[in-house]
């Protein structure tokens, strides 16, 4: 499809995680941009933003992932991705991996420029005032180390949370981390464990029904915990309260989606 020149593009990163685990927070990432007035693609040429091979100091592999996306996304105007970790590594990162390399550096600047985290994007550039979404229950918010620390993101979901009728937000009593960290869990499991327990303890004494974020990986460790403490918290990405993708009844008992949580 030709695009609409009379309308910005985006390209969405869907990341690997979302694509392999939960593509519904893709769609509903896809809807909640469309409804704001842009035009969305997703370029077939995306790969792993490179991460995990960042965090393993493979600087060769992660270079060449990175110059992959750079590419991919080159010709769009924005890149919008629902995962601060991903968006943090292009919009950091990636211009750090080039610094001995001019001419990469120069498009990877470019890049992170124009890259944002879905939330910010929705509520800092598209302005979005009318999210006309619906959700009945108590939730809470998990903050992702990434988000606050890199991205120093905190106010962006929840003005669009507070835009959700019958939502009610209760805030964690503190801010730490889920205990996912990429491949941290992998490494160090023991200590992983410890610190999602610790996690899914806070989550409890706020009595949420619901557990939101922003990042599928901590989503999944926190649910994971959840199971098997065999608790009925709900998790979803905060896209899909947004665009009204749950499988949670709404009043009356009906259903926006047929689609399980995390």
């Amino acid at each position: 499809m030709p695009h609409d020149q009379s309308r910005p593009t985006i390209g969405l990163l869907v990341t690997c995680l979302v694509d392999s685990w939960r593509p519904n927070i893709a769609f509903a990432a896809l809807r909640l941009l469309e409804k704001a007035g842009y035009q969305v693609e997703v370029p077939l040429t995306q790969t792993c933003c490179g991460q995990p091979a960042y965090n393993q100091g493979d600087w060769k592999n992660t270079r060449l992932l990175a110059q992959q996306i750079i590419l991919a996304f080159d010709h769009f105007d924005y890149l919008v991705a629902p995962a601060s970790t991903c968006l943090a590594m292009v919009k950091y990162h990636y211009p750090q991996l080039f610094e001995q390399d001019s001419h990469w550096y120069t498009r990877a600047q470019a890049l992170a420029q124009r890259s944002y985290e879905l939330t910010t994007f929705l509520s800092e550039i598209a302005h979005c005032q009318d999210i006309a979404a619906h959700f009945p229950y108590r939730v809470t918010y998990h903050d992702t180390c990434a988000g606050l620390n890199q991205l120093h993101l905190h106010a962006a979901p929840r003005q669009l949370l507070n835009q959700v009728s019958a939502l009610q937000l209760i805030e964690l009593p503190k801010t730490n981390c889920c205990g996912f960290g990429g491949t941290f869990c992998l490494k160090y499991p023991h200590l992983s464990t410890r610190l999602v327990s610790d996690k899914v303890q806070q989550i409890q004494s706020t009595q949420a029904q619901v557990v939101l974020g922003g990042d599928l990986g901590c989503l999944l460790n926190i649910t994971g915990r959840l199971k098997r403490l065999h608790s009925p918290i709900r998790v979803y990405h905060i896209a899909e309260i947004l665009a009204n993708q749950t499988d949670l009844p709404a009043i009356g008992g009906t259903h926006s989606s047929h689609l399980n949580s995390c």
